[in-house]
């Protein structure tokens, strides 16, 4: 008999299931039995509200790209209106590529004419890191103000040249108060020293004369005349391409032709000797908000 009871016991252990443990809830707070149903219910709630807007096709899949729409349909009607008198994939000639540019101009106001040339230099090279200044033929379209820091006898030859601002030591004193309303400065090699305290200033707004840019000279009134007749500096950016504007559209084909053809005469002395492979890669050129249009490649 003891032996049958014992058998039964087992069998009754065996069957019987294991009891769970009742869930304990905070009295209130995040635990609280409250907090977790409501959680739930609105988890279910956001459910039902996806599968509603899946069936109607408002919603797309999980990991489906979303369709952007291609970047010239994002542009304005008027873009869009000229992009097309742009042949895609063709490189037109210089003259060609002028009037197309003029002809795609899509602003109200005078816009500028911008080159855009990319080099197959490393501008980390000191020998290839180009940097230099023109004069254009029929200017650039803006009109420069000079100032001019040197000496007062050679401050009173700038001024005949020129030059908008010619001081001495009244222009440290502007200096000193922030004041800046001139494009470009011109200074003389002894005084350059006593610039050196404003670099924070000049240096970041690209106003600190340089001997490369040839505003340090000693021949302050060619410097003066060269600014005022549309001198530009251009250089090669970290990413080798080079910018420059080259007049505005209301200089016509001409004058614009006249000055893109004395930058590339430009660039094309500045060549590093130690440059192997293509000299210039691409060209392009545009108006401030026109189409980009390829010119075929002038020098290799």
């Amino acid at each position: 008999m003891a032996e049958e009871e014992a058998k039964k016991i087992e069998t009754v252990e065996e069957v019987a299931p294991e009891t769970e443990e009742p869930e304990v809830f905070a009295k209130s707070g995040k635990k609280s039995k409250k907090h977790i149903e409501e959680v739930k219910a609105e988890e279910e709630r956001q459910a039902r509200k996806v599968e509603r807007k899946a069936e109607e096709g408002l919603v797309k899949p999980k990991g489906a790209k979303p369709v952007t729409r291609p970047r010239i349909e994002r542009r304005g009607k008027k873009y869009q209106e000229v992009f097309k008198l742009v042949e895609k994939g063709k490189a037109y000639s210089l003259k060609e590529a002028i009037e197309l540019a003029i002809k795609t101009n899509p602003a109200k106001f005078d816009a500028s004419v911008e080159v855009h040339a990319r080099l197959g230099v490393d501008p980390r090279q000191a020998d290839q890191n180009i940097r230099t200044t023109l004069v254009l033929p029929n200017g650039n379209g803006k009109s420069v103000r000079v100032a001019v820091f040197a000496p007062l006898d050679v401050c009173k030859v700038a001024k005949t040249a020129g030059a908008d601002i010619a001081e001495d030591e009244e222009f440290l004193k502007q200096l000193e108060k922030g004041t800046i309303d001139f494009d470009v400065l011109i200074s003389t090699p002894q005084y350059m020293p006593k610039l050196g305290k404003y670099a924070r200033l000049l240096g970041p707004k690209g106003l600190m004369p340089n001997p490369k840019a040839g505003t340090v000279t000693m021949d302050v009134e060619k410097a003066v005349k060269e600014a005022k007749a549309g001198k530009v500096e251009y250089r090669v950016d970290k990413q080798a391409i080079v910018h420059i504007g080259v007049g505005k559209v209301s200089f016509g084909a001409d004058k614009l032709l006249e000055n893109a053809n004395a930058f590339f005469d430009s660039l094309k002395s500045q060549k590093p000797a130690s440059l192997k492979g293509s000299y210039v890669k691409s060209v392009f050129i545009t108006t401030t908000m026109g189409p980009s249009i390829q010119i075929e490649n002038i020098y290799n």
